[in-house]
């Protein structure tokens, strides 16, 4: 499936500005052949906006979540962004992925929350793999800093995730997570990884951008710089297959030696 990475910043504070930014990004991405379009981490409402992001929390069948299905509907492709969810009184930071019909597949909340910032804002979630089917593919969601911790990448590999969708608010001085974690949790879990992050300066914080599609070898598919971006690679199921034919990581694991991390 033909995967289109958007890495931008959107206009932050502004969600009618930043569906505009999507709609245009889908239109380009439909063009290429993309399958899914993915965004970053806090997409629809900017990341670095204090109070705002309790103003603007939205459920995730929210108006905003259906502007976003008229876009995909009308390009032809699945979407996958990041937003805060509202939940009663309760704000999660989100992921939501949505089908080529429009149809809301599957939402996932941030499992591990980074620094004060986010623990002043959101809850965190608790439901560790979310997953949908897509154009023959489970396609699972993490969030950022999920992605870091190596049990959760596991957990969706023995869940059968085969594209894993990474919404990322990535910043300075960790640009080594897109650099060199993502292509190694990629290969160790045998799956593709689709790291897609925010860039440049907002509020306190410098966004790097080097959004990846990692494979299931280890090599970048496709890579994004420093400035915004619609970048665009392919997840092969064939090669997929094959690989894990050939990777034992999966088939060699001895859980009954790993009771102590948990």
């Amino acid at each position: 499936m033909r995967t289109a990475l958007l890495q931008s910043s959107g206009r932050p504070g502004s969600v009618v500005e930043n569906l505009k930014v999507l709609d245009e990004a889908a239109g380009r991405a439909a063009a290429s052949g993309a399958g899914l379009l993915a965004a970053p981490e806090m997409f629809l409402t900017g990341y670095a906006i204090g109070d705002d992001i309790a103003r603007l929390a939205e459920p995730a069948d929210g108006d905003s979540a259906d502007a976003v299905a008229e876009i995909a509907a009308r390009h032809g492709l699945a979407i996958v962004y990041g937003y805060p969810e509202r939940d009663g009184g309760t704000v999660y930071n989100s992921a939501q992925l949505i089908s080529a019909d429009g149809t809301r597949l599957a939402n996932y909340r941030k499992t591990h929350l980074f620094g004060c910032f986010e623990r002043d804002h959101f809850t965190p979630g608790e439901q560790q793999v979310v997953q949908a089917e897509l154009n023959g593919l489970t396609v699972g969601l993490l969030i950022c800093y999920d992605v870091e911790f190596p049990e959760n990448v596991r957990a969706h590999a023995l869940a059968g995730t085969d594209l894993l969708v990474v919404p990322t608010a990535q910043m300075h001085p960790f640009q080594f997570v897109a650099e060199s974690m993502i292509p190694v949790r990629a290969f160790e879990n045998q799956m593709y990884v689709a790291y897609v992050n925010r860039v440049g300066e907002e509020g306190e914080f410098e966004f790097v951008g080097l959004s990846v599609l990692a494979g299931p070898d280890g090599v970048a598919r496709t890579r994004a710089g420093r400035a915004e971006q619609l970048v665009v690679a392919d997840a092969d199921p064939g090669f997929l297959a094959a690989s894990r034919e050939n990777n034992p990581y999966l088939q060699d694991r001895r859980p009954g030696l790993y009771g102590s991390l948990v």
